[in-house]
């Protein structure tokens, strides 16, 4: 604890000075700074929980030179005009750069306590750096002090159990380098079609781990772990004899709760111009990229807090290729980024007589152009080579696909271009967009268009997606996210051209509906829907998917 003993006959401020805590809080100095009736510390056992609040504010703090400048405060009482005098003499009050402490209730008598807490250290680092100190600004401190000596006495206690804490916890933290995430997700789900399969709702989990490792303090190591049981919705397919992937949530990735893998990438910066990304498992190209801007529908593609499906989250084309492999983004300025990665398909995506591996087996090359003009607006061109063995969906991380399941976006058609029996090379184009129009409305939209090469097959491939989203953030209270998905995801254009004679190519319209209900720091709640007007480009079939899934973070 910091004395003030150096000051000689202002000793009477030495035994109530505390360490040196600022204001932050984001309340009002008002005019009900008047004196109050005293309240016990037991009566107050919250401030810390208050006091933690203030601190992690994340607004950007400027310093106030003027009281007069925080325009919330009403000079009504006798503490505003020595409040004034001090900040304006000693610059002793911290406030946000538009003027105010945003809030318009009245500032409580701990919240004072500790404003004057630091016009008291101001004024001590003052006297010991030899620089003059009005004696009656020392006074005003001193009839301040017995004013709030109450409070002062117990927020020096508080700074001292803090202290204790802190000692403590630093003793006996897992790693100094780690730290450890997690996000559980629990969804009630069920689905419905005219084609007459048989759905039954169930309840879906996953459990993510993740150790979280600086080296330097601007890098990071990914270890994550994963389990899960959340099998696919069958709906109906036609064609390849695979169902579709439309019915996929974005928390439907594993099954039968065996714990795997689930990410492990390495991110470091170089200088303020280039960002670094090495995968040796489970990478995907939305990782490390820009993908949507300012859109909070994107949490990254899979995660339990933004939109229902892989679809809604954000343009396919991220979903072509992943595995092992590394990329960078490159800075010009503010305005422009340049991305490239190169990824390979896990061993297994290719039958050995294909060849496996990072140059002799299924890959995604790709490029990427993001432009900020400014921090409301965003716009990517994407371009993907890419290569896909046989039984390899495109839209699917690169993973070779099992007997019953297809790729994690898109129609049969769209993921087997060619059958499941042929390779494909592609290419892939795509565009996007989002703009936050104000504070809670931001529109994105997408657009895509891959060129199969069908080997053995003397036509093309041609899939088409595109989507248009609306979010928004904070709809009927902070933290909470609405969300309106309307697209058609990846189907194939011409799939009589490439053998598949007599098979329908009905647009797959896609239109998704979810609220995200923020509980808490940590829980949310996200009811939604999903409606499917074609699932595998088929005639006269539709299908009805619902959701409420329950996300847990920490």
């Amino acid at each position: 604890m910091t004395s003030l003993r150096q000051l000689g006959q202002y000793g009477l401020l030495g035994s109530m000075l505390l360490g040196s805590i600022g204001l932050t809080t984001t309340n009002a100095l008002a005019d009900a700074i008047a004196p109050q009736s005293r309240e016990t510390p037991a009566a107050n056992a919250d401030f810390l929980q208050q006091l933690d609040r203030y601190n992690n504010q994340s607004d950007s703090l400027d310093q106030v030179t003027s009281v007069q400048e925080l325009k919330d405060v009403a000079p009504t009482e006798w503490a505003y005009e020595a409040l004034r005098s001090l900040v304006e003499r000693y610059g002793c009050i911290v406030g946000y750069p538009d003027s105010t402490y945003r809030g318009n209730r009245a500032l409580t008598r701990w919240e004072f306590a500790a404003g004057l807490n630091a016009c008291m250290n101001t004024i001590e680092r003052l006297i010991q750096e030899n620089v003059a100190v009005l004696k009656e600004d020392v006074d005003t401190l001193k009839r301040l002090a017995q004013e709030f000596e109450a409070e002062l006495a117990a927020l020096g206690g508080r700074v001292d159990n803090l202290e204790g804490r802190v000692a403590f916890l630093e003793d006996n933290q897992f790693s100094t380098t780690t730290k450890l995430t997690g996000e559980v997700v629990f969804a009630v789900a069920a689905a419905t079609n005219n084609g007459g399969t048989d759905n039954q709702a169930v309840f879906q989990n996953r459990t993510r781990l993740y150790l979280e490792t600086s080296f330097t303090g601007e890098d990071i190591l990914y270890t994550g772990l994963a389990a899960g049981n959340s099998p696919r919705f069958d709906l109906p397919s036609q064609g390849t004899g695979i169902p579709t992937g439309e019915g996929t949530f974005t928390f439907q990735d594993y099954a039968d709760n065996d714990v795997a893998i689930d990410f492990l990438s390495y991110f470091t910066p170089i200088g303020d111009w280039a960002e670094v990304f090495v995968t040796a498992a489970a990478g995907a190209t939305s990782d490390y990229l820009p993908t949507a801007g300012n859109d909070p529908i994107d949490d990254g593609g899979d995660g339990g807090s933004g939109a229902l499906t892989l679809f809604g989250a954000h343009n396919p084309i991220y979903y072509i290729g992943g595995g092992a492999g590394a990329g960078f983004n490159l800075k010009f300025g503010d305005t422009f980024t340049l991305s490239t990665s190169y990824l390979a398909g896990p061993s297994d995506a290719a039958s050995p007589a294909e060849g496996a591996g990072i140059f002799n087996g299924d890959y995604a090359a790709l490029g990427q152009l993001t432009i900020t003009p400014n921090d409301s607006l965003t716009f990517v061109l994407t371009y993907v080579n890419s290569y896909h063995s046989a039984g390899t969906p495109i839209f699917n991380y690169g993973f070779a696909t099992s007997p019953d399941s297809t790729g994690v976006v898109g129609t049969s058609f769209a993921n087997f271009p060619g059958g499941t029996d042929a390779r494909v090379s592609a290419n892939s184009f795509g565009v996007g967009a989002s703009y936050r129009v104000a504070p809670q409305f931001v529109v994105s939209a997408w657009g895509g268009y891959t060129i199969a090469d069908i080997r053995n097959v003397s036509e093309d491939g041609e899939i088409w997606n595109y989507a248009l989203s609306l979010a928004f953030p904070d709809l009927f209270g902070e933290g909470n996210l609405g969300g309106l998905i309307a697209g058609v995801q990846p189907y194939l254009g011409n799939p009589a051209e490439v053998g598949f004679v007599g098979a329908s190519n009905n647009i797959p319209i896609h239109i998704e509906a979810f609220y995200r209900y923020q509980l808490n720091d940590n829980i949310s709640i996200t009811p939604g829907i999903v409606y499917l007007n074609a699932p595998d480009q088929q005639d006269d079939e539709d299908a009805i998917l619902g959701v409420v899934r329950t996300t847990f973070t920490f």
